[in-house]
């Protein structure tokens, strides 16, 4: 299945999932179909990233923030990503994309994706984006307090702030 028949799919049975905190984490369920392979025959580096994209906008309108990027006209923009490997997705393999805010800075938001199968890790990734609005980037507090959350940032991981930095720095 493409990229664009899930993401129909995900959006026509959005209202059929509950909603979520925006500290929850997003659980979907995917199969690898033969679209998503490279020719080692196991699911192609780049379609993670595409179905992380599903991961994300399932996060967003589940939390309430789809609703607000709508209204206000924002839109994500993603400003790094790194990425770990650690097992292969075979063909018509099932596993699940776990997708989560680990935290924010002034200009930065992360969100930790996971994907899963059998309650082994396959592979992760943090991805680091911001929000820009017609006036410019929306500070990530203003984001927040947009979806009714006005709670600090959690504490970001180490290896996340160390990666930050070596991104351009916090809040830059």
């Amino acid at each position: 299945m493409t990229l664009l028949g899930r993401m129909l799919w995900k959006g026509l049975t959005l209202k059929a999932r509950p909603p979520l905190a925006p500290l929850e984490t997003s659980r979907l369920h995917f199969r690898v179909w033969p679209t998503d392979l490279d020719i080692n025959l196991h699911m192609n580096n780049g379609r993670y990233l595409g179905v992380m994209d599903l991961g994300r906008l399932d996060l967003a309108f589940r939390s309430g923030l789809g609703r607000a990027m709508t209204q206000r006209r924002w839109k994500p923009l993603v400003g790094g990503l790194t990425m770990r490997y650690r097992r292969s997705l075979e063909l018509f393999a099932r596993y699940e994309l776990h997708t989560r805010m680990l935290g924010w800075d002034a200009k930065w938001c992360y969100l930790e994706q996971r994907f899963i199968r059998e309650d082994e890790l396959i592979a992760e990734g943090v991805v680091r984006l911001l929000f820009r609005g017609q006036a410019g980037n929306i500070a990530s507090e203003d984001l927040l307090r947009g979806i009714g959350h006005d709670g600090p940032s959690p504490e970001l991981p180490e290896a996340v702030r160390r990666w930050a930095e070596g991104c351009g720095g916090n809040g830059r």
